[in-house]
């Protein structure tokens, strides 16, 4: 006898299955009506143009100023450029099943690759290849990524909430992420210009990879099935 998804057993089956008994897991997609979709197309363009914006800008001034920080900070909003543009991708494909494994799969290896980063940014900052200097445009664009940023974190979670897309659980992370690092860029730029403490900021930015590489990893294996 074979069990499909969805085949409700009593409490005499629960406890007396044979043993022969086979249940098939199988991952299905939720439906995506057109207006859910055309909600994700929005907020995605939106998040493109930001990223565009958030992009250029820091990393200018982390270029001005020297700053690792801000110099991760650009690099995840980089990251998160490209991560956008992927999920896009996936909500406009005409193969919905095989783009969502596609996005997630580089969506994932995009979270890896920021981990790394920020990683390396951080050791260089630790071992004082660079002195950063002070930039207003810098903590200008930080402050509105804070502000941004999380916003966009929880409407994409709402929506992947709603699809059953890991690779826009992903974009959400990335967005959530990128709003913590403008927060500890911000506070690291902050005790350094005060305090000359140069090694608060690269700590912090440590301190959350490993959230990283766990979200990384979820992502790659995908959401679970909620029959299993």
């Amino acid at each position: 006898m074979t069990l499909t998804p969805g085949t409700k057993l009593g409490p005499y089956e629960h406890n007396h299955r044979p043993s022969n008994v086979t249940i098939i897991c199988v991952a299905t997609f939720p439906i995506t009506t057109a207006a859910t979709l055309r909600r994700i197309q929005r907020l995605q363009t939106v998040t493109l143009v930001w990223m565009t914006f958030e992009a250029a800008f820091s990393l200018w001034a982390a270029w001005k100023a020297r700053s690792p920080a801000l110099l991760a900070f650009g690099g995840d909003s980089a990251i998160e450029l490209l991560s956008a543009a992927v999920v896009l991708w996936r909500f406009r494909s005409a193969s919905a099943e095989h783009a969502e494994r596609t996005a997630a799969r580089t969506a994932g290896a995009l979270l890896i690759l920021l981990a790394v980063y920020v990683i390396l940014a951080s050791v260089l900052s630790l071992r004082g290849y660079v002195e950063p200097k002070s930039s207003y445009l810098g903590i200008g664009v930080l402050v509105a990524a804070a502000l941004i940023m999380p916003w966009l974190a929880r409407q994409k979670r709402r929506l992947s909430a709603e699809t059953g897309s890991a690779a826009l659980r992903a974009d959400a992370t990335e967005s959530a992420l990128c709003a913590y690092l403008s927060i500890i860029a911000l506070a690291g730029i902050t005790l350094h210009a005060v305090w000359q403490l140069q090694w608060a900021d690269p700590v912090a930015a440590l301190a959350i990879t490993p959230l990283v590489l766990y979200e990384a990893r979820e992502t790659l294996r995908g959401k679970p099935c909620g029959c299993c």
